[in-house]
């Protein structure tokens, strides 16, 4: 994961890592310790390490922040910080930027690839041709432009959207991510991953837009991590009129 560092780095973006096995992990804070207090003994340390995640992600762009209290399941920042959680396996990974009330941020990291069986749960039907069919093995690094998706890149790639879209004033319609099926995340009502559709770009990027308002869009690249991917926002999709990406 720290060899993402530069890649991060050129889209303007800090990253932050942490794992559960940490010694001594500690909430930063009051809030921090009643939110960690109510939860079982693996989500605790989950939540704890996203959090130590967030203030390194927001550090290495110069940013310091002290706790981080949540609403609901989702991360409450203070003013002029904010920064994009994700944990899989035990290693938790936050991105942040400078402040920019007009850049969408949003990650997700997948560590455990996803069964075919579960593009049901991603995709619709308009979505499915996607879909990688051969059977080649799975490579670390930057996909191949051009090549077909897995199942796990669409997931993490609408995951990430769906944070950086619920982050750009569409909180009344985006519910908060949850834990689904064999522990599948996803977006919960009242929209859901399959309301988000995702499509090919250039240079191996994809464009993932709200169904119900097309208009609302953002690029995603999904960079392959050992048998896993990490799914980040870019930043803004470009108008549909100047985009033929989902045709």
């Amino acid at each position: 994961m720290s060899a993402l560092r530069p890649l991060l780095a050129a889209a303007g973006l800090g990253l932050g890592l942490a794992t559960v096995r940490e010694p001594g992990p500690r909430p930063a804070g009051p809030a921090e310790a009643a939110a960690a207090a109510s939860m079982p003994a693996r989500r605790r340390l989950e939540f704890l390490a996203g959090r130590r995640a967030a203030r390194r992600a927001l550090r290495a762009v110069g940013l310091d922040c002290g706790e981080i209290p949540r609403s609901g399941r989702l991360p409450v920042f203070p003013p002029g910080r904010t920064a994009s959680i994700s944990h899989s396996a035990g290693i938790a990974v936050a991105v942040a930027r400078p402040p920019s009330p007009d850049l969408p941020l949003g990650c997700d990291l997948e560590l455990r690839p996803l069964p075919r069986a579960a593009a049901r749960l991603v995709l619709r039907e308009d979505e499915e041709g996607l879909l990688d069919d051969r059977d080649e093995p799975f490579h670390a690094g930057s996909r191949p432009t051009g090549a077909g998706w897995t199942v796990t890149e669409l997931f993490s790639a609408k995951e990430a959207a769906w944070k950086a879209l619920a982050g750009t004033g569409l909180g009344p319609c985006l519910g908060e991510a949850g834990e689904g099926p064999q522990g599948l995340r996803h977006a919960r009502p009242t929209v859901g991953l399959r309301d988000l559709r995702v499509g090919p770009a250039e240079d191996g990027l994809c464009v993932v837009r709200l169904r119900a308002d097309p208009a609302r869009a953002v690029r995603v690249r999904v960079v392959r991590v050992g048998t896993g991917v990490f799914g980040y926002v870019l930043g803004p999709s470009p108008s549909l009129g100047s985009s033929a990406a989902l045709g």
